[in-house]
């Protein structure tokens, strides 16, 4: 079983997308996945159709109001989601105890092993809710656009799992970074990929060879909550996404 973080503090570089395209993916080759939105945006709860106000969230799961089992919803997608709202960012400021960094990883621990795989959306910060996730996982992985702010703030991030891996999670690692909305004809991507893979042999951190290129058919999957494999199966977007799991779970076997 294995827990994968799907993080980098900068907006818009395609971490709902990925974290939605991952979990669908892996549940289309056979794997018992669940998602667990720990943003208070709630995107990627409202991209698996998860729309239901009247039910308990990650935040009261988090609070010890309710029991995970209470909290986990089915998706037509075939996996399991623990849904979040905007009540979520309230969590930063009342989780002030001793400990609060474990408090993910100990209210998910009575079901951790109904799963392959189980993969964490995370907030554009590197707050009390990254570090949760960052201590409750075993990898983190890096969506990153081609752009000059949103890779080098993969050099803060590398900081905070050093803090992480020292004090909370020495297993913790940076499993690779993925490049989105990339366009490899332009400049500016190619010149900003070569930095990246500078950072990326700093921080012991591959990129990996699959680059997700841009299309507007993610937004139309997200608007009308379904994923990228469903809703446009043929689209370039899809294509990429797929060859990323194959290489992604490739790196998993090896």
């Amino acid at each position: 079983m294995r827990i994968i973080v799907v993080a980098n503090q900068k907006g818009g570089v395609g971490k709902t997308t990925t974290s939605h395209a991952l979990t669908a993916g892996l549940v289309a080759k056979g794997y018992k996945v669940m998602g667990i939105d720990f943003d208070p945006q709630g995107n990627f709860s409202i991209a698996c159709g998860s729309v239901n106000y009247n039910v308990p969230t990650v935040y009261e799961l988090m609070k010890r109001e309710v029991t995970v089992e209470e909290v986990i919803q089915r998706m037509k997608g075939g996996y399991d989601i623990l849904p979040s709202n905007i009540m979520l960012a309230g969590a930063e400021q009342e989780l002030l105890q001793t400990g609060k960094e474990y408090r993910l990883k100990e209210v998910i621990e009575p079901i951790v092993n109904n799963y392959d795989y189980i993969i964490i959306d995370t907030p554009p910060s590197l707050g009390v809710l990254t570090i949760n996730a960052f201590t409750t996982a075993s990898d983190i992985l890096v969506p990153t656009t081609a752009g000059i702010f949103a890779t080098t703030g993969i050099n803060q991030l590398n900081e905070t799992v050093k803090s992480v891996q020292r004090y909370c999670n020495p297993n913790l690692k940076i499993i690779g970074i993925l490049f989105t909305r990339f366009n490899p004809r332009a400049n500016i991507s190619k010149q900003i990929k070569e930095l990246t893979q500078q950072l990326s042999e700093y921080i012991s951190a591959p990129i990996y060879k699959t680059y997700i290129r841009s299309a507007v058919v993610v937004e139309e999957a997200q608007a009308n909550k379904t994923d990228i494999f469903d809703y446009a199966k043929k689209s370039t977007v899809s294509e990429d996404y797929k060859a990323f799991i194959e290489e992604f779970l490739k790196g998993d076997i090896e």
